[in-house]
């Protein structure tokens, strides 16, 4: 299998080279110029064409002017004969009213082979003409019809074809030689411009792309973008803004994949810990203290949530949180746990301030709104250890919760520094954290997805003092023909 290989190799086709940019600009600057050319060419040999014929009509019109004033027949045929010449024609003639006079001639040809007007002639039938002429063989002769002077009505000279196609030849050779040397230069500036304007920038932004996608998470391959201001100069800064993008998404990935794999090496020897601790506090539950029976339930409580966050392998670390188990619980008993739970309860240094509706009660799961407001005050207790402490309740954290309508609306604020103006477009994204030393960046992100699997939305509020952020959570829809059902069974 091996040594047929090679020849598999050389019968498979080559992928075939493809023509660069330059390439296709130089093909189509090609038949542009040549186009050009035919442009220039057909309107400058029919005018060439037409000169000519005029000028025969105007030394035509000399000579009949010196052959009408000899008396009749006082011309001899050799004068004729050398005017005839020097005009390059056969014969002159001259129509005055109704009578057409011969002037003089010289070997008359049998047959006319064209018949021009140029009293009447056209841009269009010159073009059509001069073609016709040039593409001819043979001694063809010429009959030329023009204005004459004087009181005659026109004059006709009958030439021969051959000299005029023979000039009309020089002069598209000389014609298409300077067309050439022009048109080649007109080419070459207009490649090079459009090389140097277009193809180069984009040939720097192909080798950028490619850079970058064989080494995606090196801010080395990010393309410095230059200080043109047309699109190419937008697309350059565009690229580099979104390069600049990949990589921190890259290393955020990273850290998050690393996260993953060092969170799946503990949580196995971390489950059987707590699954110990939870035996232990299963017999702290028949002891007879009063203050042990009162911690108990809650140390309980606490262990199995613990023990349910391994067994999910760190939640956030899921493609996707569980669906809530949601359903219409009171509120301030969550937040007198979460209170307990985050250690303020005994923590004089900060003032615990709750302000809930009586009776307030939300629609919700309950361990996924206690995770929620967990993570908020958690965020705010670091936020106040930070500052220095100025005076007896300076350090606050207030909750706050009403109903409106159908929805409940949750407020946690501090009293702290505030959420930095740079980190809140990113606030609720992965390792985004509000600037405090120590913080993971999970909590709001937790905290987000949380929100918006209850179809809520958390937002952070403007314009207050430290840090304050709003959850609002709206019942869920009422299906009719479950209340109908109820109904109808009760």
């Amino acid at each position: 299998m091996s040594d047929d290989q090679p020849i598999i190799e050389q019968l498979r086709p080559k992928p075939a080279r493809r023509l660069g940019l330059s390439g296709k600009l130089l093909l189509l600057t090609i038949p542009l110029v040549m186009i050009a050319e035919v442009l220039i060419y057909v309107p400058a040999i029919a005018n060439f064409w037409t000169n000519r014929l005029n000028d025969r009509l105007a030394a035509a019109n000399t000579a009949a002017l010196v052959l009408d004033a000899a008396p009749s027949g006082m011309v001899p045929d050799s004068l004729a004969r050398q005017i005839l010449t020097s005009i390059g024609a056969r014969a002159v003639a001259i129509k005055m009213g109704q009578q057409r006079r011969l002037l003089a001639s010289a070997d008359l040809p049998a047959a006319i082979d064209h018949d021009y007007d140029m009293r009447d002639m056209t841009v269009w039938s010159s073009i059509v003409n001069s073609l016709q002429l040039m593409t001819e063989r043979g001694d063809q002769t010429m009959r030329v019809v023009g204005p004459a002077p004087g009181r005659a009505q026109f004059i006709e000279v009958v030439t021969d074809a051959k000299p005029l196609r023979r000039a009309m030849f020089r002069f598209s050779r000389n014609l298409l030689v300077v067309s050439l040397l022009i048109a080649m230069l007109t080419a070459a500036l207009v490649y090079f411009a459009l090389h140097y304007l277009f193809v180069r920038p984009m040939r720097r932004l192909t080798a950028s792309l490619v850079g970058f996608h064989e080494n995606p998470e090196s801010s080395a391959r990010i393309i410095v973008p230059s200080s043109r201001g047309d699109e190419i100069g937008v697309a350059e800064r565009e690229l580099a803004d979104m390069q600049r993008d990949l990589v921190s998404m890259l290393h955020q990935k990273s850290r998050l994949a690393a996260l993953g794999l060092a969170v799946s090496k503990i949580n196995h020897d971390l489950r059987n810990l707590l699954a110990s601790s939870q035996l232990l506090s299963d017999q702290l539950a028949s002891v007879p203290d009063p203050r042990v029976q009162r911690f108990a339930p809650k140390l309980m409580r606490s262990l199995e949530r613990a023990i349910a966050f391994c067994q999910s392998t760190l939640s956030y670390g899921r493609a996707q949180e569980a669906a809530p188990d949601r359903r219409m619980i009171p509120v301030e008993p969550v937040v007198a746990e979460v209170r307990e739970t985050a250690g303020l309860a005994a923590d004089a240094s900060i003032t615990w301030v709750s302000a809930i509706e009586r009776g307030l009660t939300v629609d919700a799961d309950p361990d996924q709104l206690f995770r929620v407001l967990l993570n908020l005050v958690r965020n705010a207790a670091q936020a106040l250890e930070s500052q220095p402490r100025v005076g007896a309740g300076a350090h606050q954290i207030r909750i706050t919760g009403r109903r409106e309508g159908a929805v409940t609306i949750l407020e946690v604020s501090d009293t702290g520094p505030g959420v930095p103006a740079k980190v809140r477009d990113h606030l609720f994204e992965a390792f985004q954290s509000a600037g405090r030393p120590g913080g993971s960046g999970l909590g709001l992100t937790i905290a987000a997805e949380l929100v918006r699997a209850h179809d809520g939305e958390i937002q952070l509020v403007e314009g207050t003092l430290g840090a304050t952020f709003r959850i609002t959570i709206p019942d869920r829809p009422v299906e009719l023909q479950s209340i109908r059902r109820e109904r109808a069974s009760a």
